[in-house]
């Protein structure tokens, strides 16, 4: 018999506040949950973009003591918070109370930015013996994951993943595939992301976040013929995985079992670009589905388009090629709410498979001809068995995750 991973728990932190509930709550509403950024650095460009999708409550004492929260970078407090939310949430009180082999597998595209901006503003301003260590221990990509394992008692492995938009789906496939393979008993696995003025000022000047135009508002308009950049967005959004049979032996409530997870890569990508490849992503998709009953028990698809002009061409084409003469399901888009990074992905999955619907649209949308499709807003379908979560990012990577009701 094989063995299954599921779900069994979700913490959440985004621009949305804390929990399932307000991340529900945002996407009811269907608005970008954007702020403005802080341009008094200099850094932006003049006319760029102003919004990001920024965590705007950062009191996260009630999961993490002052004393401990000193010493960590606002990816690491995120990261433990949303841990320490999902457990409960599983109805775990400490992976160490639970005893096993306990690992994590967290995904990060820029790791501790702030950090990593006022250790190096010490070096060029001071000189090198100025720098202070805290700074750098807790500047590094994989600090946050192992801030969490310290904080939870997860004494496995502890992995980061850098894959930009793809590392949530593909932390959430090492975690599963770790479970079923037995190496651990269970796993927190997610994203978190930080959105400081730098980053966002970088990322303005890269030409990939979206700006107002004319007479359209600057916001994400995934898929949308208009869109013209994404809405970067911090938070971070853990998932408790664990086998299937333990799961159901301590009563645990399922929300979702992992059913496949897989990943390819388009080599036709630039560094910084998505690529053209979209028959041999389709050939990986479709194979990897054909092992877990194909495309047609598909219910929705989650999709990661977040407005960038050639990575959502990327997404529509891949998507047309494995369906080809069939009805594609309902595409759903929350990084039009959630924005990019963050994980908020995850989550959105998850509430999907329950039924949280996605609003309506809150301007009428344009469909791109070479698209040819527009996404979905309004309520979810009655039967939703499945449903398939996609990420195509940028320099090459991609990962799809298909979840499945359990019950």
């Amino acid at each position: 018999m094989p063995i299954e991973t599921v779900v069994t728990g979700l913490g959440t932190i985004g621009p949305y506040g804390f929990g399932r509930e307000a991340l529900a709550k945002a996407l009811a509403a269907g608005k970008p949950v954007a702020s403005e950024v802080d341009r008094g650095g200099g850094w932006h460009r003049e006319g760029g973009s102003r919004l990001a999708a920024l965590i705007r409550e950062p009191d996260l004492s009630r999961w993490i003591p002052p004393a401990a929260a000193r010493r960590m970078s606002f990816p690491s407090k995120l990261a433990v918070a949303a841990g320490k939310m999902a457990l409960p949430d599983a109805g775990i009180e400490t992976v160490a109370s639970e005893g096993g082999r306990a690992g994590v597998y967290l995904a990060t595209a820029f790791g501790p930015v702030h950090n990593t901006e006022k250790l190096l503003r010490q070096i060029f301003l001071e000189g090198a013996e100025a720098a202070q260590p805290f700074y750098f221990s807790e500047c590094v990509a994989n600090t946050p994951a192992a801030q969490l394992a310290i904080a939870v008692g997860a004494r496995g492995p502890n992995v980061t993943i850098v894959q930009r938009e793809a590392g949530p789906l593909l932390a959430v496939g090492r975690g599963a595939q770790a479970v079923r393979e037995g190496r651990v008993d269970r796993a927190l696995a997610g994203a978190v992301e930080e959105i400081p003025p730098l980053l966002h000022a970088l990322l303005g000047r890269f030409g990939a976040l979206a700006q107002a135009e004319e007479k359209l508002a600057e916001q994400p308009r995934p898929l949308d013929r208009r869109r013209n950049g994404i809405l970067a967005g911090e938070g971070a959004s853990l998932l408790v995985l664990e086998r299937e049979d333990a799961a159901r032996a301590r009563g645990a409530r399922i929300l979702a079992r992992v059913r496949w997870s897989g990943a390819a890569f388009d080599a036709t990508a630039g560094v910084t670009d998505w690529g053209t490849g979209h028959d041999a992503l389709a050939a990986a998709l479709r194979a990897g589905l054909a092992t877990a009953g194909g495309a047609a028990g598909i219910s929705m698809i989650v999709s990661g388009a977040s407005g960038a002009k050639r990575g959502d061409l990327l997404e529509a084409r891949v998507l047309k090629a494995v369906w080809g003469e069939a009805p594609l399901p309902p595409v759903m888009t929350p990084k039009a709410v959630t924005g990019e990074y963050g994980g908020g992905i995850l989550a959105a999955g998850l509430l999907a498979l329950e039924g949280k619907a996605l609003a309506p649209f809150p301007e009428a949308p344009e469909l791109d001809p070479e698209i040819g499709f527009s996404p979905h807003r309004g309520a979810v379908p009655e039967k939703r068995a499945r449903v398939l979560l996609t990420g195509l990012a940028s320099g090459g990577a991609a990962a799809w995750l298909l979840l499945e009701r359990a019950s």
